[in-house]
């Protein structure tokens, strides 16, 4: 029986020239061919007709490889390699080539080829269409990514020239608060810095919203004591509802305090959003604030931050759409409240790319709540953390050096923000040496010395990450003169340049004297 069988086996090359093998290569769609070991093609089915345009007396006898793409011959050659050289239990090879139409064009053909004896069987099938598709999509999706990463380019360096003159509206706005000002002249400069904050926080939300849509969203992850990370965003929502006569009542719950791992920034961003809806939509009543963590050892425990409010509130078919970009309730909602409707979708994305969500539900007219979600990593035991006197790694930094005046560098080419800077030292006690680029600021290095550097990363002549990297270069063995990267770019690849490049901080603006001074102190007590 197996003799029989091999004996058949043996015999079946010659199949070829039977009818019935004759009557299957005549009506199969596919591209068949049977050639022998040195390429000579034996017989092939009439599909080649209908494909290619090749009649088959035109192919038999003929060699295949003289259809092939000049451009393919090598791999087609490697392909044949792998079909002669195929082990039993191998996968049976295949690869794609183009082939020469009757009429001068070529046509993409898919193979499968299996040896037997000295004869190499294949089919084949035309993916010309389903090719291009795919290269089509493939170059509409790379043209798409282009377009992506151009507007978030583009966006980039509108946040930048819009921060730059923002930054001195803000700084000089800040400074003239802190000097005598009578009660009208007060209020007209709180209504000027409150708009200045607004539209800062719109250039933030924008840049965000195309960063997160480029992916090219960055997250930091270090430790951070929770709840000095959102007391002050708590304490401003709770004057802000003072202001307006609301009451505000916060339950922190015991497992929320302690020391955690991840992007405190976010996080804050997330709640003080989520607080400032809140407080804008509610013209009466109270904002009630929930939050906690679970767990109090090392590992990883779920925050939970629930605001709810007796605000406008909202219907199922506007929540629905609530977390869509550039969507707000209805028309009567911007006009009442203003807003770009970009808030709460970055919320969302926020948090999700942070393995967390958002969600809200409210009834019309009866206020609303937001619960953000979001896993975060405990690294320091709660019972340790409280048996912690204060430890100065997550306690608040000063703001300034009381016992001694600091000399500052100050290289900044903008006239504005080179005097909003001098305000807010000069009121500090600080002497402050101001040079228009970074070439100057090297020169000035050279020549004296200085407590630390304050360094606008874009200027004429030398920029602020050169004129750091020529800085460190040139400074004497066992000195390291603190510099601070003042940056009207806000993305996060901008504050890793800053630190590559030898920067100790990067100071986003517009400045204010807060952060300003916080920065400085951070810089020099490091």
């Amino acid at each position: 029986m197996d003799g029989a069988a091999t004996a058949q086996r043996i015999e079946a090359p010659a199949l070829f020239a039977s009818a019935d093998l004759s009557t299957f290569f005549d009506v199969t769609l596919d591209m068949l061919v049977i050639r022998d070991l040195d390429g000579m093609i034996l017989k092939v089915s009439r599909s080649w007709e209908t494909q290619l345009g090749w009649r088959t007396d035109e192919l038999e006898g003929t060699q295949l490889l003289r259809l092939v793409h000049p451009e393919d011959l090598a791999s087609t050659r490697a392909g044949v390699v792998a079909v002669e050289t195929r082990r039993p239990g191998d996968p049976v090879p295949g690869h794609i080539n183009r082939y020469r139409h009757r009429d001068g064009s070529y046509r993409t053909l898919e193979w499968r080829a299996h040896r037997f004896g000295d004869r190499i069987y294949g089919v084949a099938r035309d993916v010309t269409d389903r090719v291009a598709a795919e290269q089509a999509l493939s170059d509409a999706k790379a043209a798409a990514e282009a377009a992506s990463r151009a507007k978030t380019d583009f966006l980039a360096n509108m946040s930048h020239e819009i921060r730059t003159p923002l930054n001195g509206v803000i700084g000089i706005v800040d400074s003239l608060r802190r000097t005598d000002l009578d009660p009208e002249q007060r209020e007209m400069v709180d209504l000027i810095q409150g708009a200045g904050i607004t539209l800062e926080r719109l250039v933030s939300d924008i840049l965000d919203v195309s960063k997160i849509e480029a992916g090219r969203l960055d997250f930091e992850s270090r430790q951070f004591d929770l709840g000095e990370a959102l007391a002050g965003i708590i304490d401003l929502s709770h004057s802000r509802a003072a202001e307006k006569g609301l009451q505000f009542e916060e339950r922190q719950g015991s497992g929320a305090r302690g020391v955690f791992m991840g992007d405190s920034t976010r996080i804050g961003q997330i709640v003080g959003n989520l607080l400032s809806n809140a407080v804008k939509f509610t013209s009466e009543g109270k904002i009630t604030v929930d939050w906690d963590v679970s767990g109090d050892e090392v590992g990883e425990g779920v925050l939970t931050f629930t605001v709810s409010d007796t605000g406008v509130g909202f219907d199922a078919a506007t929540g629905a759409t609530l977390f869509q970009r550039f969507n707000q309730a209805d028309t009567s909602i911007t006009r009442r409240f203003g807003g770009t409707g970009l808030g709460l979708s970055i919320c969302r994305s926020l948090a999700e790319l942070m393995g967390g969500v958002v969600e809200a539900r409210s009834c019309p007219g009866e206020g609303s709540t937001f619960t953000l979600t979001l896993p975060l990593q405990r690294v320091v035991a709660l019972e340790e953390y409280d048996g912690l006197a204060a430890p100065a790694e997550f306690g608040p930094v000063p703001l300034f050096m009381p016992e001694r005046s600091l000399r500052v560098l100050l290289a900044e080419d903008h006239p504005t923000n080179q005097r909003v800077v001098q305000l807010i030292l000069g009121s500090a006690g600080a002497e402050v040496v101001t040079v228009e680029n970074g070439a100057l600021a090297v020169e000035a290095v050279g020549r004296s010395r200085f407590d630390v550097i304050l360094m606008d990363m874009q200027m004429p002549v030398m920029d602020g990450l050169t004129a750091t990297r020529e800085i460190r270069r040139i400074e004497p063995g066992g000195t390291r003169t603190p510099i601070i990267m003042l940056s009207a770019n806000a993305m996060a690849e901008h504050r890793y340049e800053a630190l590559a490049a030898g920067a100790d901080l990067h100071v986003a603006k517009p400045v204010t004297a807060a952060s300003l001074l916080a920065g400085i102190a951070q810089a020099v007590v490091e």
